[in-house]
């Protein structure tokens, strides 16, 4: 049975993962919400037009991909390159590929022809689903390997070697009965943002899904009457998160925009007043944006929960927000290798800039080197502990890449590459990535504890802060900074600002104002490029 939502620290500490040798998400969860033919599962709008999506058309429609798949040759293993933007091919693509024991590689419409012909080749996809954007560059990409290329939208003119996705599904059999999947089995495939070098393939089985249970249940508290938005590219794992397994493993129907265009928060706010969703997940960098505007000239009427995943949010923007909209923005964390591991529940009391306390059935700790718990308040590797047992949610390793994940593993733990604290009270404290500390005259500095004193500056909309090579100090706090629209501010008055709120030390003693920030697909801040520009201006000084 699917449990409703449910967030009391007496629920959190009764829980226990149960894994049945055999799952399958689309089968055992989607086909089961489907026995209802007027469930709603999606609110799908492209800004003028919108489409009510039930379980019960996902259901028929993952049937259908599912049944084109294996009649086309395809067999359970297999690799299905997916790029195409938030259209409702996508969902049941994913869907009936679970179903067939085909592996879906969700990818960004962003990706050019060198990164495509990279995953395809290093993955060993031999399908690919694309819009037409997406088709030509994969064409681009040489990516000999396809036997099938299935391409959804398509106008008129189809390119040569490509089968409409429309054609495809109506051919399929609603009817088919698929073989179970072992909870084993693999399920999906994520490449990394990849922030540091090549990305890394992030290979999970079909239990995976079931590791969100706490994803859904505990932090996004969701049940099957909530309307749940989460602003996220189809490409990166935060769909697979919070547009996917999480609300629909709780029952809750999601909204797709896929207007196309830059994001806009005018927009957003208009749509969280028309549409009147219930539950909404974004980025630090959507909220950022958002609080910018005029927050008291909408109204929010069913809204009443905020989350955020991807860094942590400042303890600034979650004030912003909660004055303007009543409401606090509860930051989660996790990454592509595991489901939300760490969260601020609902009935957490919240200590703005802590990324809160460890989900249920996952053991998250403060580590040393030698893979040993440390006490309150020494900073440490997070890590999640994978012995005897590895929960559902956290990946098996690095597909194809041993030497990359043995790097990851100390001891009893996985460790997430990210530095933390933990206080007296168990509270986890995001310090930084364990590559972006800085260590300057003997001090370490987390660039995000800077960050945030930066953004509490009325001026400050953005702010990224990395180490510059300095010859008496060996590093320096450096920091760019995006002010807000129509606001200025002086180098010196942001370093004057942030003695005041934080420790005298830890202020930038450089300052760069830009226009904007290096960011991932994902929308997190590329400090390694901002780093390696430093690097490189004073090698050349």
């Amino acid at each position: 049975m699917i449990p409703l939502a449910a967030s009391t620290a007496a629920d959190r500490a009764a829980f226990r993962f149960e894994i049945p040798e055999r799952f399958n998400f689309t089968a055992d969860v989607i086909d089961r919400w489907a026995a209802d033919p007027a469930k709603l599962a999606m609110l799908w709008t492209d800004g003028r037009h919108e489409r009510r999506v039930t379980f019960a058309a996902l259901a028929e429609g993952a049937s259908r991909f599912g049944d084109a798949l294996l009649r086309a040759g395809l067999k359970p293993g297999d690799r299905l390159f997916l790029m195409m933007g938030r259209e409702v091919a996508w969902w049941q693509a994913v869907l009936g590929a679970f179903k067939a024991g085909i592996v879906p590689m969700p990818a960004t419409t962003q990706l050019r022809s060198k990164d495509i012909a990279y995953r395809i080749q290093a993955a060993g996809a031999v399908a690919a689903l694309a819009d037409p954007a997406s088709a030509m560059e994969i064409d681009l990409a040489h990516a000999d390997g396809l036997r099938l290329r299935i391409l959804a939208g398509a106008g008129p003119e189809v390119p040569a070697g490509w089968t409409p996705y429309e054609d495809l599904v109506a051919d399929g059999d609603p009817h088919r009965a698929f073989p179970p999947t072992l909870a084993t089995d693999p399920a999906l495939l994520y490449f990394t943002s990849g922030t540091t070098g090549n990305p890394k393939m992030v290979l999970h089985n079909h239990a995976y899904p079931l590791g969100h249970t706490v994803t859904g249940r505990f932090w996004l508290d969701l049940g099957p009457d909530d309307l749940h938005w989460n602003i996220s590219d189809t490409g990166w794992a935060k769909a697979a998160w919070s547009s996917l397994f999480a609300p629909w493993l709780q029952g809750a129907a999601i909204i797709v925009d896929a207007a196309p265009g830059r994001f806009d928060p005018r927009r957003t706010l208009q749509m969280l007043q028309d549409l009147a969703p219930t539950s909404l997940c974004a980025a630090p960098t959507i909220y950022r944006m958002l609080v910018l505007e005029d927050l008291t000239q909408h109204r929010y009427p069913r809204l009443r929960s905020c989350v955020s995943a991807g860094e942590p949010l400042n303890p600034e923007v979650i004030e912003t927000w909660r004055r303007g909209t009543g409401l606090t923005i509860r930051d989660g964390y996790g990454q592509t290798e595991t489901v939300c591991v760490v969260g601020n529940f609902p009935d957490l009391p919240l200590r703005p800039g802590s990324m809160g306390k460890p989900c249920p059935g996952f053991d998250v700790q403060i580590i040393d080197d030698q893979g040993q718990p440390l006490p309150a308040g020494q900073e440490g590797d997070i890590a999640v502990r994978v012995k005897p047992e590895i929960p559902p949610g956290v990946f098996h390793g690095y597909y194809k890449d041993p030497e990359g994940t043995a790097s990851r593993m100390v001891g009893d733990y996985y460790i997430t590459g990210d530095r933390g604290i933990r206080d007296e009270d168990g509270y986890l404290w995001f310090v930084g990535r364990a590559d972006d500390v800085i260590l300057s005259a003997a001090y370490r500095i987390g660039p995000f504890e800077v960050e945030s004193a930066l953004m509490t500056h009325p001026a400050v909309a953005e702010a990224a802060v990395v180490s510059s090579p300095d010859p008496i100090r060996g590093s320096i706090v450096k920091a760019f900074v995006v002010t807000k629209p129509g606001a200025a501010a002086t180098a010196a008055e942001l370093q004057a600002h942030v003695q005041k709120v934080t420790a005298p030390y830890k202020y930038p003693r450089e300052v760069e104002f830009v226009a904007e920030l290096p960011k991932t697909v994902s929308g997190k801040i590329k400090r390694f490029e901002l780093r390696a520009l430093e690097n490189a201006r004073k090698r050349q000084a």
